[in-house]
């Protein structure tokens, strides 16, 4: 097994379960006939208990995906410590080829603080639109409170919260989070709540409305005139 069937057999957060099983050969095997439908790469890469080690499923991951999902394969990895920054960062210097540059660059972008791939994608989000100063799980505090904030921008106050239907469907949950709303907001803390939807459906709309909210300066006369 390999790329995301490889993930999700480590454990790995992903955002779209491969509709067929992904399977890495060595150079030069010939694929025998099963019967069985899969995905076939050729690599000669290690493997571990039937699939390629961790740090090669994130690479593979990163190679081949998008960036939300990618960075949602790497954040997860490092979240779980089914590898290490250190080793990833290791091994994308190692390699070779075309797309050495974008996993190299992924890479340096994945965090283990990210808490679902949901908040992962939203990051994603802004950094495809250059949206920078957002921190995964920044911790609001004070004698009287404590929250942590998906993503937020520490300078400008302002949190951004990716929504899973599961974490508010009851109205004990309702209660909570708008007593939290309330608290964030006295603290001088501006928030947006984002759902599933919103980030994997409606990307230019979300990062329409951090823009509007702050979360960019305004383009300047001259940006304006190369837009």
């Amino acid at each position: 097994m390999s790329h995301l069937s490889a993930a999700g057999h480590w454990g790995f957060g992903v955002i779209n379960l491969p509709p067929l099983p992904h399977v890495t050969l060595p150079p030069g095997r010939v694929r025998r006939r099963t019967g069985l439908p899969c995905v076939l790469h050729w690599a000669d890469v290690a493997s571990l208990d039937d699939a390629t080690t961790p740090v090669r499923t994130v690479l593979d991951c990163i190679r081949t995906l998008p960036l939300a999902e990618a960075l949602a394969v790497a954040d997860s990895a490092l979240r779980a410590g089914g590898v290490d920054q250190d080793e990833i960062l290791d091994a994308a210097a190692k390699l070779r080829g075309p797309h050495r540059r974008r996993v190299q660059q992924v890479v340096a972008l994945a965090d283990g603080r990210a808490e679902s791939v949901l908040e992962s994608a939203l990051r994603a989000l802004l950094i495809h639109a250059g949206i920078d100063g957002f921190v995964p799980q920044l911790v609001v505090q004070d004698d009287g409170f404590s929250a942590r904030l998906d993503l937020a921008h520490p300078v400008l106050r302002i949190g951004l919260e990716a929504d899973g239907f599961e974490h508010h469907g009851t109205r004990r949950a309702l209660v909570r989070d708008c007593r939290r709303h309330v608290n964030l907001t006295v603290r001088g803390w501006r928030t947006l709540r984002f759902s599933w939807e919103d980030v994997m459906y409606d990307g230019e709309w979300v990062v329409g409305a951090v823009e509007r909210m702050g979360g960019r300066p305004p383009l300047t006369k001259h940006e304006l005139r190369a837009a």
